[in-house]
């Protein structure tokens, strides 16, 4: 029996799709047995690239439909090889044969999510998702292979191997995969695990439901002038009965991500963002309909995940999940979240103070400020004390402008040259690719698109996200593969004479998304399986992306990448100065939340106590807010409940803080150009080219010289200890 359980960590890291805006339609099984293909490739060109401009869905889904067959046959003939005479190299016996029969299947896979995410009339939703499932359900065979994992098992138990690290880490993968997907388990065992994974399906299922039809039942219509007088143009275009006419209401204000917030911040009416943020948090609550409350869902998803971890030998299903953590244990979770909420609540504290004397003195008249209150007199305090107004940094950010600075940064760091070639078959006349030489090389080693301009008849746009970074193709030097990446995202097109001008929240993602993508081009393994972020521990996973974007904090690069679209000025030194103060603002208030959230996550999957005492026992020791009777905000936590974050939230912190530690190697030499140099040369040896060849762990330290240490978050938030009062 083959499950499919902790073997999506490799293979799939990220949930992309859900709550796309477009109908998903129905899903169409890939047919068992394609069309009949020729021996070369017809997804590539003789060059090795795609040719995405003759790319169908029909020979996509051909192609995937071969490889899979191709795929699942061989590894059935390694299990049977190893059954009949066994091996005595490994490597060359199963890890080079899977490295060559999963190689086309990767491109397939990575062309069509490419061309979905950048195309979506070429790739529907549909027929990705399809291919997406069939390719998933392919490349799990070779985790769920009993022969394979007894053999991986035996290597390991040698004392006299002359493995190299990264050697050693391919084995240990296929080691945890296959523990973590049942294979040590008895036949009766493997049944209750099904069964098990069955009903954590369904309940994820019921309860993403329940929570999809609360976010889209509620909506509060406005119909004052007044009320919408500060909302910015955008906005009113997206909530207004008649987009063409965004000035003139009513106004329809719902819970998406892209209309809360911003409405949130903007609104003045205190009884409208109240009425807004208790929908938010009352979702799956039952409090109005009981057919949609979720909190039953949430514990039986909890008692099967408890169960599950038991099955594979587990306490909890937190300790099972630090299994695939850089953190290792819930222990040493749990002490960083203690030493960052040292500064964080005390800051919080003093935060609220402020925030409320500042709105007292500009008329408000509430008892204290709620959580309803935050982000509206945040932007009043925000604008007030540092003259920050967001949409005035627009004007200093053209697309081209900052395109090339992030280029010039990485060149200049990793001793890299960024070159766009011409003439490239892509699935848009907007796609740009460009290819990466070593200085003083004639042969690319990597290259990459970038998709950066919204379409909104063909591109899809998912909450919470603006744009993907897709590992085409994996580095590996056994296929002889060079890594491809696509990067694609939904800025503003460009109007006429006009330039694509990006926020400087846009600027930050495309920086972060750029150091996700550095890591994927310039990796330097033997093997895909530990290639780029593939094997990267979750917790460790985005620490090149917050790297990357940490530099936008230092003035000679926010000069690099800025341009007034009139005048042609650098960002002057003001706005620069109120962007860093901006950044800082209310880091207690927001530091807390996360903390809280982390701990809520990992409490929920380590204690058996009811989620409300969970929640009124974590509440006060990082809020400073008071918790709302009605307030049921679990019952909606979708990233851990739905999405694949369980016990593993607090990865949203702690890759934030090894990021800063790593970016504190440079700011520590700032001033020497060689040093900068000699430390982005390190950066690139160990985060950017090891992957997952190496644990997190191993790689920090080398980098490092030490481990790691919250100290450079804190500073970066500007979170100092305070001084002990005598």
């Amino acid at each position: 029996m083959a499950f499919s359980f902790f073997g999506r960590r490799i293979l799939s890291k990220r949930t992309f799709f859900p709550n796309s805006v477009r109908n998903n339609g129905y899903i169409v099984l890939v047919p068992e047995i394609g069309e009949d293909l020729p021996e070369k490739n017809p997804l590539v060109q003789n060059d090795g690239l795609p040719e995405f401009n003759n790319i169908t869905i029909e020979n996509c889904m051909a192609a995937v439909a071969k490889q899979t067959l191709d795929f699942e046959a061989g590894v059935q003939n390694i299990e049977n090889s190893l059954e009949e005479k066994g091996t005595d190299n490994i490597f060359n016996d199963v890890f080079r044969v899977l490295e060559e029969m999963g190689a086309p299947l990767d491109m397939t896979w990575g062309l069509s999510k490419t061309l979905y995410l950048g195309n979506s009339i070429l790739m529907p939703t549909k027929s990705y998702l399809a291919i997406h499932d069939r390719a998933k359900k392919a490349r799990a065979t070779k985790f769920n292979s009993l022969f394979i994992y007894e053999n991986v098992k035996n290597e390991l138990q040698k004392t006299n191997s002359n493995y190299s690290d990264e050697e050693k880490r391919v084995l240990k993968k296929f080691a945890l995969e296959g523990k973590l997907n049942g294979l040590e388990l008895s036949d009766s065992k493997k049944v209750e695990m099904r069964q098990c994974l069955n009903k954590l399906a369904a309940e994820r299922t019921q309860f993403k439901q329940k929570v999809d039809i609360c976010t889209k039942q509620f909506s509060h219509n406005l119909h004052d002038n007044v009320v919408v007088r500060d909302f910015p143009l955008e906005l009113l275009r997206s909530i207004a009965s008649n987009p063409t006419k965004p000035l003139q209401g009513p106004w329809k204000i719902t819970l998406q991500p892209n209309v809360y917030m911003p409405v949130m911040e903007h609104c003045p009416d205190r009884e409208v963002r109240w009425n807004i943020w208790q929908a938010l948090v009352n979702r799956g609550s039952g409090y109005g309909d009981r057919d949609l409350a979720t909190g039953i869902h949430l514990e039986e998803i909890r008692y099967a995940r408890r169960d599950l971890a038991k099955l594979l030998g587990f306490e909890t299903y937190a300790d099972l999940s630090m299994e695939t953590k850089m953190a290792g244990s819930i222990d040493n979770v749990n002490k960083m979240l203690t030493t960052l909420l040292e500064r964080a609540k005390p800051a919080q504290d003093r935060e609220l103070q402020s925030l409320y004397e500042f709105a007292v003195e500009r008329g408000f008249q509430g008892g204290r400020i709620e959580l309803w209150d935050v982000p509206y007199w945040r932007r009043k305090q925000q604008r007030s004390l540092f003259d920050y107004k967001e949409e005035d940094f627009k004007e200093y950010f053209p697309l081209p402008k900052v395109l090339e600075g992030l280029f010039h940064l990485c060149e200049r760091l990793f001793n890299i040259v960024i070159k766009q070639r011409n003439n490239i078959s892509t699935w848009h006349k907007d796609v740009k690719f460009y290819d990466i030489f070593e200085q003083h090389s004639s042969a690319p080693v990597a290259g990459f698109y970038i998709d950066p301009y919204a379409r909104s008849d063909e591109k899809i746009r998912v909450q919470q996200s603006n744009g993907w970074m897709v590992g085409i193709q994996n580095q590996s030097r056994i296929t002889e593969t060079k890594p491809l990446a696509a990067l694609v995202f939904n800025f503003e097109p460009p109007t006429g004479d006009k330039k694509s001008h990006l926020t400087f929240r846009e600027v930050k993602y495309l920086f972060h998304k750029f150091g996700l993508a550095l890591q994927h081009l310039l990796t330097r393994t033997n093997y895909s399986e530990v290639s780029g972020s593939s094997n990267i521990e979750w917790d460790a996973v985005e620490v090149s992306g917050h790297v990357l974007s940490h530099w936008l904090y230092n003035k000679e690069i926010i000069d690099s990448i800025s341009c007034h679209c009139d005048s042609e000025d650098k960002l002057p030194s003001q706005m620069f100065a109120s962007l860093m103060e901006a950044y800082k603002h209310l880091a207690g208030i927001d530091l807390s939340r996360e903390l809280y959230l982390a701990a809520l996550d990992l409490e929920l999957h380590h204690s058996k106590d009811y989620w409300l005492d969970v929640v009124k026992k974590l509440w006060p020791e990082f809020r400073s807010f008071p918790l709302d009777k009605q307030d049921s905000h679990p019952c909606s936590f979708t990233q851990i409940f739905t999405e694949e974050w369980a016990a593993a939230y607090y990865s949203h912190i702690w890759s934030r803080m090894i990021a800063a530690d790593v970016y504190s190697a440079f700011h520590e030499v700032q001033g020497d150009e060689q040093k900068i140099l000699d430390v982005g040369k390190r950066f690139r040896d160990t985060f950017l080219a090891l992957g997952g060849s190496s644990h997190p762990n191993r790689i920090f330290r080398r980098f490092r010289g030490r481990d790691p240490s919250p100290k450079a978050l804190l500073s970066s938030l500007g979170l100092k200890k305070l001084p002990v009062e005598k």
